[in-house]
C-alpha cells in the first residue's frame, strides 16, 4: 500500500506535469486513479472509431484492450494474428487509425515524450500517422532530462523483453547490454518535443500512481 505522504506528493507531481504538457501544446488532463483514467479515455473516443493499440502494461491494467475488443470499435487486432507477417500487416494498416491508444516510456520536465520500440509501429504512430494519439501515463514515467529518459529506457528494457518473450541477454541478467542481435527490443527511439504542430493531436491522461513500468 502506498504511503499517504507519497500519494500526496504524487498528486502534486501529476498535476504539475499536466500544466507542463498543456503549456507545450498537448491536451493533458489529470485522473485520480486508473478507473478515472479509463473513463476519461472512453469519453474522449467515440464509438465506432478505428483504434490502434501500442503494447502497454498500463492499458492492460485498465482493461482497455478487452474493452476495445467488444465490437463497438473498429479495432486493429494486432494480438490475434496467425503469424508474424500478418501482425506486421496490421501494424502498417493501423497507421491510418483514428486513434492510437498507448502508454509512454518517459516524459521529461520539459514536456518531451520519449519512446523506444522493437518494431517501431508504436513509436512511429506516436510521431505521425493516426489522427489522434491517446496516452495514459503514471508518475513513474516522469524524468528530469532527456539523458534521464534514455537511462530509463535502458532500465526498463529487460522487463519489456520478458513481457514479450524476446530471447535477449537482458532476460538472463536483468540489465541492458546494448545487444546487437535480431531479437533486440531497443531498435527505434522517438522524441516528441511538443504538441503544437497539429491541433488536438495528443490527449494525455496523467495518473498520480505507478502504473506499468
Amino acid at each position: 500500500m502506498t504511503n499517504k505522504y507519497v500519494k500526496w506528493k504524487n498528486k502534486l507531481k501529476a498535476k504539475k506535469m499536466v500544466e507542463i504538457l498543456n503549456s507545450k501544446g498537448y491536451d493533458a488532463v489529470y485522473a485520480q486513479d486508473l478507473d478515472e483514467a479509463k473513463a476519461c479515455i472512453l469519453n474522449y473516443i467515440e464509438k465506432g472509431a478505428s483504434i490502434a493499440l501500442g503494447g502497454s502494461e498500463t492499458l492492460n491494467a485498465m482493461g482497455l484492450v478487452e474493452h476495445f475488443s467488444n465490437g463497438e470499435y473498429q479495432l486493429f487486432k494486432r494480438y490475434s494474428q496467425p503469424n508474424w507477417q500478418e501482425t506486421v500487416n496490421v501494424y502498417r494498416q493501423s497507421m491510418l487509425a483514428d486513434y492510437l491508444v498507448t502508454g509512454c516510456n518517459a516524459i521529461t520536465r520539459n514536456g518531451e515524450l520519449v519512446n523506444r520500440d522493437s518494431s517501431g509501429n508504436r513509436a512511429a504512430g506516436i510521431v505521425f500517422g493516426p489522427k489522434h494519439v491517446v496516452m495514459a501515463v503514471g508518475v513513474n514515467k516522469f524524468v528530469d532530462t532527456l539523458d534521464d529518459a534514455f537511462k530509463r529506457l535502458r532500465d526498463i528494457a529487460p522487463m519489456n523483453c520478458e513481457r514479450v518473450g524476446h530471447e535477449t541477454p537482458c532476460r538472463e541478467t536483468g540489465e541492458c547490454s546494448d545487444c546487437q542481435i535480431q531479437a533486440r527490443m531497443c531498435n527505434y527511439t522517438t522524441i516528441v518535443h511538443n504538441g503544437r504542430k497539429f491541433e488536438n493531436h495528443y490527449f494525455i491522461v496523467v495518473i498520480p500512481e505507478h502504473v506499468g513500468f
